[in-house]
């Protein structure tokens, strides 16, 4: 008898474990590192608006000024607006978009992304490895509120993409000809509204390393990879999560 309970008291422990092991499965699963890929536009152009918030000039006007940055620098920068985020935090949509495009200069990660989303009402700068060094996560902040979140909130979506882009590209050291278009570009933290040191290292730490590892963090393409295809082409670069975020 004490035999047939010692062995069933190890089928029970073994049924048990099986069954922690597969809720735990199923909670990691439910988490973006394991969720579907977000069905992304195809990169088209250096200005993909498949949320229709740009007249054609504007367009036009804005591809123009890519274009010559990128022939001028080699980095890439891209405009996209998007019908909704599928159920993903923008902050996860943008850095996807980023490695599913290879937006940036392999092996440099020279690229940049102003993501706008209106649906739910958000408006995101992601920035590529190589770029974070001059668009931080403070200036980009910094742009979303001087330069767009201002326009947006009066419902002028293009004016607000068209002052956005041309902060980036001011930052990032382009002399092109964008006048009358925005106010000066940050060039420093030191013009944000103070944040308390240990918010700031908390925020840092959650949004910089939660992404590592197998759901692909800083280090590696991860499961994220994959480059789309489509007419216009990145140039193979990575993103890991820097940037910023602001919303109306």
């Amino acid at each position: 008898m004490a035999r047939y309970i010692r062995v069933w008291g190890a089928y029970i422990w073994a049924i048990r474990s099986l069954a922690l092991m597969l809720c735990a499965i199923h909670i990691v699963a439910g988490q973006p590192g394991f969720a579907a890929e977000p069905k992304f536009p195809q990169p088209s152009s250096r200005v993909v608006d498949e949320a229709a918030l740009l007249s054609a000039p504007a367009k036009e006007r804005i591809t123009g000024w890519l274009e010559a940055f990128e022939r001028a620098s080699k980095r890439q920068v891209v405009v996209v607006t998007v019908k909704d985020l599928q159920g993903y935090p923008i902050e996860d949509f943008g850095y996807r978009l980023g490695r599913a495009w290879g937006i940036g200069e392999k092996g440099r990660n020279t690229g940049a992304i102003l993501l706008v989303a209106p649906k739910e009402r958000t408006v995101r700068i992601e920035v590529g490895y190589g770029l974070e060094g001059e668009l931080t996560d403070a200036i980009s902040r910094a742009i979303i509120e001087q330069n767009i979140l201002p326009a947006f909130k009066d419902g002028n979506y293009e004016q607000g993409i068209v002052n956005g882009t041309a902060a980036i590209l001011k930052v990032l050291g382009w002399k092109g000809d964008t006048p009358g278009v925005m106010r000066d570009a940050p060039q420093s933290a030191q013009e944000l509204p103070p944040i308390p040191l240990l918010i700031f290292i908390i925020l840092f730490v959650i949004f910089r390393f939660g992404r590592s590892g197998f759901f692909g963090g800083r280090h590696g393409r991860g499961v994220w990879g994959s480059r789309s295809r489509g007419g216009f082409s990145g140039g193979g670069g990575s993103f890991g999560g820097g940037g910023a975020t602001g919303r109306w």
